[in-house]
Parts: C-alpha cells; sequence; structure tokens
C-alpha cells in the first residue's frame, strides 16, 4: 500500500484543529513544530503517527481510536494538554535512554489532564506527576511504583496481578515516576475482578484512583 505522506514541522501553529484520521496517510509531526491552542483529532493506527521533537501547549488531544505502544509521545514536549479516548501502553515524559537521538532529550510533559481520557499500561517518565491530572476509576494510578514496590507487594492481590505486575515494578526502568492501569482491563487478564482490586487499592495513598 502506498501512503499520502503528510508533514507538519519547521513552523509553529495556533488555534487550529487538526484532522489526523486519513487511515492511507502517515503523519509526520516533527522538529521544530510548535502546537498552541490546537485540537488534534487522531483516529489512524500507531503506525500511521510519527512524532519526533514536536512541542505541544495548551492543545486538546482527541483519540478517536485506541491508540496502542505509541512511543513516541516520549519524543515531545507536552505542557498544559488534555488527552481524550482510550491510550494503551503508551509512555509519556522524559525517557533519554529510550534512544540516542536528540528528539529523547526533548521528551517532557507537565501540567495535563488526563480525567477525560482511559489509560491502560501508560507510564510517565521522568517528569514530576505532582502536575499532571489522571483519569478516576476504573483507571487507578501507582506514584512512585519502584520506591513504593515494597509496600505493594506486601500484600495479596487478587489473580495473578501481584506475580505478574506488581513484582514487575522492581524491574520498571529507573525513570518510571507513575503508571496507570484500567482496573476492567487488568481483571480480566489476571483473573480477578474490578471489586476485588478496588478493595486493595484502597489500602495505599500511593494510589490514586
Amino acid at each position: 500500500m502506498l501512503y499520502n505522506k503528510v508533514f507538519f514541522e519547521d513552523r509553529e501553529i495556533e488555534n487550529e484543529r487538526l484532522e489526523l484520521t486519513d487511515k492511507g496517510s502517515l503523519y509526520f509531526l516533527g522538529s521544530n513544530l510548535t502546537l498552541r491552542n490546537c485540537t488534534l483529532v487522531l483516529k489512524v493506527p500507531t503506525r500511521n503517527l510519527s512524532i519526533d521533537g514536536a512541542r505541544f501547549i495548551d492543545c486538546t488531544f482527541e483519540v478517536k481510536q485506541e491508540l496502542k505502544n505509541h512511543q513516541d509521545w516520549i519524543r515531545a514536549s507536552l505542557k498544559g494538554c488534555r488527552f481524550r479516548g482510550r491510550l494503551h501502553g503508551c509512555d509519556f515524559g522524559h525517557w533519554p535512554e529510550y534512544g540516542s537521538d536528540s528528539e529523547y532529550q526533548q521528551g517532557a510533559i507537565e501540567d495535563c489532564d488526563f480525567t477525560e481520557a482511559q489509560l491502560d499500561g501508560c507510564r510517565i517518565m521522568g517528569s514530576d506527576p505532582a502536575t499532571l491530572r489522571f483519569p478516576k476509576w476504573p483507571c487507578f494510578t501507582i506514584l512512585d511504583p519502584i520506591g513504593r514496590a515494597r509496600e505493594l507487594t506486601s500484600v495479596q492481590w487478587p489473580g495473578r496481578f501481584g506475580s505478574v505486575v506488581i513484582e514487575d515494578l522492581y524491574d520498571q526502568p529507573p525513570s518510571t515516576k507513575a503508571l496507570t492501569l484500567l482496573a476492567p482491563a487488568e481483571a480480566k487478564r489476571y483473573d480477578a475482578t474490578p471489586e476485588e482490586f478496588r478493595a486493595i487499592i484502597e489500602k495505599f495513598d500511593c494510589i490514586v484512583y
């Protein structure tokens, strides 16, 4: 299949609505691109969207198709942005160890709002989660997962969640500052129920829900 390549780079765009919805196109949000007060409508698979050193300020992302394992967010600078829709396995923030390209040095996130999004398996890397607003239940966010791993492993989690996910917190990258999960999806994956998750989650002040 021959894709139409659409480039946004080397400019500043303000107060515009960008519809990135054509599955026959590859969208490149490239270096020296700054978007302010823009709305970006995303309805393409991860492979159709490339973010490479762009800056987003006070923008809204409307994710109309679940975005899975999209790592390019860590090559973006996000400030004051809002997210809506479903994201799975996406990382945000500053994680220069992920790649040697200069764009990975520029990754950042602050003052962003995920309360209208549904996140599962998404992490905040190398940035202060205190400036962020996370989605409410049935999502839940583990703050400082590595530092609190010992405490979190001290209880019996439902199903296989403890032995798979909680035990794995020790092996998360050192820059992991927060991990957000979706209770119904995790419950289905690890033979438990959302209610069983909530009963445990309520015991910890390091979990936001």
